[in-house]
């Protein structure tokens, strides 16, 4: 009941896969909710912060959440409430960036005003346009905890010429949502690059810290939102990501893929 393959059971597949009726199924047939496997998480403990947190009977003495993971817990419920909403977001790039608002963001791009002539037909069909023609517009959004750099139809915002700039002093996570190959994810601190090729909602990793299992676990089913909590922004609705933004800019003339 309790083998492991990668660091997880059954049961934890299960607590992580928000599938409480196979949860209560194996923990009836003897697997243990309390063993504590990736970043000294139980399937039991992780529960506890999900939608269903009454899954398992906490024995005596078995810590529960601290407050701190408690409100991390309300405040993912909200968030991927609020951004429930954004049902396709196929070809959409995003750049959430702790700490600086849209403003400061748009100067660190040293970006200028995309023209209002183009961007009505723009906007009206951006597929209908040269790739190359609306590959440097980007829309960028002041939300409460930082800003949001979209673009709806490429993966602009996620480039390192674009994530660096916006991390000097803080953090980036940026997702490219690839129609072909799904979700790829990327994180920037100041200027490095972290993580790159990552899987934004696709629940926690072997090798993740302690704070990293619960928000990926929070956020498991909404990779727009696993990235606005990464970056610890909390937007109050979709408009960061599905539009309008607060300002559509255009980024200057060069090679972005370039730190």
């Amino acid at each position: 009941m309790d083998a492991l393959e990668e660091g997880r059971t059954a049961l934890w597949e299960a607590v992580v896969s928000h599938r409480p009726d196979h949860a209560r199924a194996l923990a009836a047939a003897g697997a243990d909710p309390w063993r504590p496997l990736i970043g000294g998480w139980s399937p039991g403990r992780l529960g506890l912060a999900g939608p269903t947190p009454d899954l398992f009977v906490v024995p005596e003495g078995e810590r529960g959440l601290t407050g701190a993971e408690h409100a991390l817990a309300e405040e993912g419920r909200r968030l991927v409430a609020t951004l429930a909403d954004i049902d396709d977001y196929d070809g959409t790039g995003l750049a959430c960036v702790a700490g600086i608002d849209a403003q400061e963001a748009v100067r660190r791009l040293e970006a200028t005003p995309a023209e209002d002539e183009d961007l009505d037909g723009l906007l009206d069909d951006p597929y209908a346009w040269d790739t190359d023609d609306i590959a440097r517009i980007v829309g960028v959004t002041t939300v409460p905890g930082g800003c949001v750099v979209t673009q709806p139809w490429g993966y602009a915002p996620q480039m390192p010429g674009v994530q660096i700039p916006l991390s000097a002093g803080t953090v980036c996570y940026g997702m490219y949502a690839n129609p072909k190959s799904g979700d790829q994810g990327s994180i920037v601190r100041n200027g490095d690059i972290e993580g790159w090729d990552l899987h934004p909602g696709g629940g926690p990793d072997v090798n993740d810290t302690p704070q990293e299992v619960l928000t990926a676990y929070i956020y498991g089913s909404n990779p727009v939102a696993y990235c606005c909590a990464y970056a610890g922004l909390r937007p109050t609705d979709a408009r960061a990501v599905i539009g309008p933004p607060d300002v559509w800019v255009e980024l200057p003339e060069r090679d972005h893929w370039q730190p």
